[in-house]
């Protein structure tokens, strides 16, 4: 069942994305070589008691940490580590999410690690417009169908693939609520766009072909071809003129 929020509670969800979005403004100085993944973990629980919040990820069905921090040719869900050290060239995809006032908010994005060669470089760009590309299609009387096939246009017209295991969700109270937003479609298809909807919108966009497997930890996603993919997120409300970003910090709201 697909939950409506009320302005309230949108106003509500607005106040948990912008601690999300001042998180990724934090984090960017520190995703440099020679960092580790576990130095990034730290820094978020850090964070996350400077800002009174709660993770969303630590400790949700047995994760391990507050982020996932997926390097390379892993899609999604990679577990920080200590022996996972950054390299110039890397590209770096994290995914944070808190709880607060009762609400998620939930945002992802994907880094270079230095200077990236420009196949990794057109990757990052392709991948962030097409969540653009998805975001514009968020407003009333449009179908999802609608949001998962511009995804899709954006990504397979710059080259790339979509992966399809993986989906964004409704997000409000529960960090995944109905429905699931594949990162492909057709138009017109699926549920029609109501104001009050709140959507986590999150293409996850491969340089090669778009099958995935999970590693041997039981969370790690990887490119079964081992190329490359990129990860962007964002938590949308669909209004009665449009959409709202709810994850960006207060200061680009």
């Amino acid at each position: 069942m697909i939950l409506i929020k009320s302005p309230r509670e949108i106003e509500a969800m607005r106040r948990a994305g912008a601690v999300v979005g001042q998180f990724f403004e934090e984090v960017r100085p520190l995703i440099r070589p020679g960092v580790s993944t576990w130095d990034l973990e730290a820094f978020a629980d850090r964070f996350i008691a400077r800002n009174g919040v709660r993770t969303a990820f630590k400790g949700y069905m047995g994760y391990p940490a507050h982020l996932c921090t997926s390097i390379n040719e892993e899609v999604v869900h990679g577990i920080p580590s200590k022996d996972r050290i950054l390299r110039g060239g890397d590209i770096l995809s994290i995914d944070f999410g808190i709880l607060r006032e009762g609400f998620y908010g939930d945002s992802a994005m994907t880094y270079p690690v230095g200077t990236v060669n420009g196949v990794s470089s057109r990757l990052l760009l392709v991948t962030e417009q097409s969540l653009a590309a998805g975001i514009r299609e968020v407003r009333p009387g449009n179908h999802l169908g609608d949001v998962s096939a511009a995804v899709q246009e954006k990504a397979e017209a710059g080259g790339f693939s979509v992966v399809r295991d993986f989906v964004g969700h409704g997000i409000g109270r529960l960090l995944h609520e109905d429905p699931q937003i594949p990162n492909f479609g057709k138009r017109g298809t699926g549920p029609k766009l109501t104001a009050g909807m709140v959507l986590a919108i999150e293409p996850m966009v491969n340089a090669g072909g778009w099958s995935v497997e999970v590693l041997s930890d039981g969370w790690t996603v990887v490119t079964r071809d081992r190329s490359r993919s990129a990860h962007f997120e964002h938590t949308v409300a669909v209004t009665e003129d449009g959409n709202r970003i709810l994850s960006f910090s207060l200061d680009k709201s």
